[in-house]
């Protein structure tokens, strides 16, 4: 059975509830799991108390600081940022973490950066090691949402996975983003859909619910897990209808 995520930064926040009531809404709407982004802004021990009491669990936070990966200058930073936020996942029993490449910065050249980026993810496997949490770089669209982001490409993201080796690190693969970026999701994902930890889901145009665009979400995730992915499904989007019934539909037009 899929297993779907209510990021709850987006999703159950119409009356801009805390976070733990945001948790005890997603469980009254039949969810059974949540991610979030940060995890610094939060009332940790709050938000411990509403997953304890609700039995939901957290699929994915994101690993801070949310600083340049493609900046050697801001490895020694993100390291210990990365040890703190595997200490965070593990309180939460959350299996992974996301992880942002940055900007592409001016005065370097892009080899440059993915040397920087590279290395720096192969100093944070050893990090991750042994942990039971997993990190997922995500390639983010510079269409619309994340203009001057330095990795765009699914393809180029698998690659440097690949140069890492290492179990612990993959990629988090956002349809929304890989749509916008005219990816298709069987042609970046061939062979290599082990290195695939999370994955988000929005429609286009508008990053809203599924259902709302003209991505086909249904028929990418069908064959994501067609083809043995067994992960959660990030629902990542901007609502623009409020409560739980909204996001059961949105749930319904991706096939689960």
């Amino acid at each position: 059975m899929r297993r779907y995520s209510a990021c709850i930064e987006w999703l159950f926040a119409e009356d801009g509830d805390s976070f733990p009531d945001r948790i005890r809404r997603a469980h009254a709407g039949g969810l059974t799991a949540v991610e979030f982004w940060r995890w610094t802004d939060k009332d940790l021990d709050a938000f411990e108390a509403a997953l304890e009491e609700t039995g939901l669990a957290v699929t994915s936070l994101v690993a801070e600081p949310m600083i340049a990966l493609t900046d050697a200058a801001n490895r020694q930073a993100w390291l210990k940022g990365l040890s703190d936020s595997v200490a965070v996942a593990k309180r939460l029993s959350a299996p992974v973490l996301i992880a942002q490449a940055g900007d592409d910065l001016t005065g370097f050249s892009r080899e440059e950066q993915r040397r920087a980026l590279t290395e720096t993810l192969k100093s944070g496997a050893d990090i991750l090691k042994g942990s039971g949490v997993r990190l997922g770089v995500e390639p983010l669209n510079i269409r619309i949402d994340h203009v001057g982001y330095f990795l765009d490409s699914t393809r180029e993201a698998l690659d440097i996975i690949d140069d890492v080796a290492s179990r612990e690190i993959g990629i988090v693969y956002d349809i929304y983003h890989s749509a916008v970026m005219d990816e298709r999701t069987e042609e970046v994902l061939k062979d290599r859909l082990d290195r695939v930890f999370h994955v988000h889901v929005a429609d286009h145009p508008g990053r809203n619910e599924p259902g709302s665009g003209g991505i086909d979400l249904a028929q990418r995730l069908g064959w994501i897990f067609a083809n043995g992915y067994d992960g959660a499904v990030g629902l990542e989007y901007r609502p623009t209808q409020p409560g739980a019934d909204a996001v059961r539909a949105a749930v319904a037009s991706l096939g689960g």
